[in-house]
């Protein structure tokens, strides 16, 4: 392995042309063939990817340079400014750290929830940087759009009635002044539990997620929420479909049912579409060995 002796681990900040500092990992041979940038979801934070970015370089058989970052409003970055947590400002987020950091050598995208959609929306907004520099990407437990009702597996009424509990929800966290949504993250595990996970969750990805979800900045967090309904760009796929992609979806995923990844199959005829049974939205953690596996296929051909 040529870069052995370059093996590093680091973890700094990184800062946007509009002032935002976002908290980056970053590890692996600074002169690794492959770089793969990891994004996380929507209330969540990079270590969603620790998994999967531990596994990779043997996964992949090959040295692999990998980047993990809060998206501004979550985990260790800065909060969003007003109007600026948007997917739309994640896509330039996104397009600045591979230029600035990657400069050089092709890159595997691997988005999950809202970071796949932040994938699409580079797509969408930086298709010259996206057919240049990419050259794998795993959608993971994602949605091309339709997320402004979501049914959650519920009968239609029941689904209705707590999507207008959702939207009052809502605009009380818009308003809040609190830096986290909660002190504590206890009670919000059976919660977590029943609408992010399959079957036989582990405890301790239930209880790591829930913590995640309380440290998240309320005002912050109802503004993704208003920019995942607004979340349209199956469109923006068209420029993928060149790009080596794979489609992980969970059978019992609530937030981005398997028919979601079942449209975005569709926009790319190419794909590689896999559906776990059993599994539910959180995929890097329920089924992170599988998904390892399908981001290193997409690390070993982007090697060659």
């Amino acid at each position: 392995m040529t870069g052995a002796n370059l093996q590093t681990t680091t973890a700094d900040e990184f800062t946007t042309s509009d002032g935002a500092r976002l908290r980056v990992v970053e590890e692996g041979p600074a002169d690794a063939p492959v770089t793969v940038v990891l994004v996380h979801g929507w209330t969540l934070t990079k270590h969603t990817w620790d998994r999967v970015a531990t596994g990779l370089p043997k996964a992949a058989g090959v040295e692999v340079r990998t980047l993990r970052y809060d998206l501004r409003g979550h985990g260790e970055s800065e909060p969003a400014a007003p109007g600026s947590a948007t997917i739309r400002r994640c896509a330039d987020d996104l397009a600045e750290l591979i230029e600035q950091r990657v400069p050089v050598g092709p890159v595997v995208l691997a988005g999950h929830s809202m970071g796949g959609m932040t994938i699409m929306a580079l797509a969408e907004q930086h298709p010259e940087l996206v057919q240049q520099r990419v050259a794998g990407v795993a959608l993971v437990a994602t949605s091309g759009g339709d997320l402004a009702a979501p049914t959650l597996g519920l009968p239609g009424p029941v689904a209705a009635l707590a999507n207008r509990g959702e939207r009052v929800v809502r605009k009380r966290l818009a308003a809040a002044r609190g830096k986290r949504l909660a002190p504590q993250s206890s009670w919000l595990r059976p919660g977590m539990r029943w609408l992010l996970f399959g079957t036989g969750a582990d405890a301790a990805d239930v209880a790591v997620t829930a913590d995640w979800v309380a440290a998240c900045n309320p005002a912050n967090m109802a503004a993704y929420r208003e920019a995942l309904a607004e979340h349209e760009r199956i469109g923006a796929l068209a420029a993928l479909r060149s790009i080596p992609t794979v489609v992980l979806s969970g059978l019992a995923d609530r937030l981005t049912p398997h028919t979601h990844s079942r449209r975005i199959a569709e926009a790319l005829p190419d794909a590689k579409l896999l559906i776990y049974a059993g599994a539910g939205h959180m995929l890097p953690l329920e089924r992170s060995v599988e998904v390892t596996d399908r981001i290193a296929e997409l690390v070993t051909r982007a090697a060659r």
